[in-house]
């Protein structure tokens, strides 16, 4: 019905065609500016935080074991968004004030590094306690083993799980736009409270996100491949 109603009224049709080429730049501005910077950085530190997690869950000390329990538990049990809305709304109560892409980026790497974190640890278990066995048979300490040996055979486990996350990433930062992030889905709004054409807009968003991981899971795929090809040989 709202299709019909649309190519009824020749006006109309040209006005939204119109609407949608000229929020087309700042969508993709918003989208390289804002967006895929925000997805990179919190992704890279959000790993870093995995990894250390990772290890002091598997560790032998009891306190760095409960404090990555803590960490992991609490993330994974409130939501992304009032994670987001205590960081940038909530901190300044108590004199803190953070920069709202900065308030992101925190908020998206503790979430990155708690969730990447389970499958890190999941991907170092997986390996054999052989290969434990074999580093320190060949003169390796803890860390030389889990350095040369461990991680890298983890790494070729963990990276689909890990770029099924980076990808969710994406389309999570969306939420960014709720802590005045001007990033891809606040132009859509901004351009949108301004026509209230907000079906055109929200609709010209998703198919920029969905291009973008489209995009982002040719690239998973390949670098799966690429993988298993190394793994069989």
């Amino acid at each position: 019905m709202y299709l019909n109603n649309i190519f009824a009224d020749p006006e109309r049709l040209e006005r939204l065609m119109t609407i949608a080429q000229s929020s087309l730049l700042p969508l993709v501005k918003g989208a390289l500016y804002y967006t895929l910077p925000l997805t990179l950085i919190s992704f890279v530190i959000g790993i870093i935080l995995a990894i250390l997690t990772a290890l002091a869950r598997i560790s032998s000390t009891t306190v760095l074991q409960m404090i990555a329990r803590i960490y992991v538990s609490i993330i994974r049990g409130t939501p992304l968004l009032v994670q987001l809305f205590i960081i940038f709304y909530g901190l300044p109560s108590v004199g803190i004030t953070i920069n709202p892409f900065i308030s992101a980026v925190i908020g998206f790497s503790l979430n990155v590094g708690a969730y990447a974190s389970e499958i890190i640890r999941a991907a170092i278990l997986s390996i054999p306690k052989g290969q434990w066995e074999a580093g320190y048979s060949i003169g390796m300490n803890y860390r030389q083993a889990l350095k040369r040996i461990i991680l890298p055979q983890a790494a070729r486990v963990s990276i689909p799980p890990l770029s099924n996350t980076f990808i969710s990433l994406v389309k999570d930062t969306s939420l960014a736009s709720l802590i005045l992030v001007t990033e891809m889905f606040r132009k859509a709004q901004e351009i949108a409270a301004t026509n209230y054409e907000f079906l055109l807009l929200y609709t010209e968003a998703a198919l920029l996100y969905w291009i973008i991981c489209f995009i982002l899971s040719i690239g998973q795929q390949k670098i799966e491949g690429k993988l298993d090809r190394y793994v069989s040989k």
